[in-house]
C-alpha cells in the first residue's frame, strides 16, 4: 500500500480549538458525564489539522458514533501510543521536550491521580521561548480556553509534537467540520463503552 504525507496545518487545529473550546460540535459525542470529553476534542483539533482517520479495529484512530470509535479517540494513554507509535495512515508525532512544541501539538497531564488523566491542545505560545508560563492551551470537561499551562497543579506533563499525517490519497487537509444546525435536547443514549476502553480526560 502506497501511503503519502500529507501536510498537518497547524492553524486549522488552532482555529478548531478557538471555535469549540467553550462549546461541543455536534458531530461528535459529548463524552464529559463518562470520564471527560478533553482528548475526544484533542481528537477532534488533530482531525480538524489533518483530516484523515486510521480505521484500524481496536488500534486506529477514529470516529463514526459513540459506539464505533476507537480507544485512541478518548482514551489518554491510546493516543499517546497511536500517535508516537503510528506507522500507517492518519496523524503521527514524536514525544518532544517543552521547548520544541508548536501551536496544534498536545500534551498530556497528570494533575491529581497517579496516571495520565488530561489531554489539552496548545493554542499559542507567548514569546520565542516556550515555557509553562509562555505556552497556552485549550482544553474540555474543565473548558478553557488560552489558559496558561502553568495554572494547572500538575504533577507531570508529557508534549506530543504532530510530525504529519499519512493518507491512501494525495490530498490536502480538509476544512473543519461544520456544525450541524442547533437541535433540541434529546434523551442520551447509556453508552456502550469496551471493558478494556478506560476513557479519562
Amino acid at each position: 500500500m502506497i501511503l503519502y504525507d500529507i501536510p498537518y496545518n497547524r492553524q486549522l487545529a488552532v482555529d478548531y480549538a478557538d471555535r469549540w473550546a467553550y462549546f461541543r460540535n455536534p458531530a461528535f459525542y459529548d463524552f464529559s458525564a463518562i470520564g471527560g470529553d478533553c482528548t475526544s476534542f484533542a481528537s477532534q483539533c488533530i482531525l480538524a489539522g489533518g483530516g484523515v482517520m486510521n480505521f484500524t479495529p481496536t488500534f486506529g484512530w477514529y470516529y463514526i458514533s459513540l459506539n464505533d470509535r476507537a480507544p485512541a479517540w478518548t482514551g489518554v494513554k491510546f493516543l499517546f501510543n497511536f500517535l508516537v507509535n503510528n506507522t500507517g495512515v492518519g496523524p503521527y508525532g514524536h514525544e518532544v521536550d517543552i521547548s520544541e512544541i508548536m501551536p496544534g501539538d498536545i500534551c498530556q497531564l497528570i494533575i491529581d491521580e497517579e496516571d495520565w488523566q488530561h489531554t489539552p491542545v496548545i493554542v499559542s505560545i507567548d514569546g520565542d521561548v516556550a515555557n509553562y508560563d509562555t505556552v497556552h492551551v485549550a482544553a474540555h470537561s474543565y473548558d478553557c480556553n488560552c489558559r496558561p499551562l502553568s495554572s494547572y497543579a500538575i504533577t507531570e506533563a508529557r508534549f506530543i509534537h504532530i510530525d504529519g499525517v499519512r493518507s491512501m490519497l494525495p490530498i490536502e487537509p480538509m476544512e473543519p467540520i461544520e456544525p450541524m444546525p442547533p437541535a433540541a435536547p434529546v434523551e442520551r443514549a447509556e453508552p456502550e463503552i469496551p471493558p478494556e476502553e478506560e476513557i479519562t480526560e
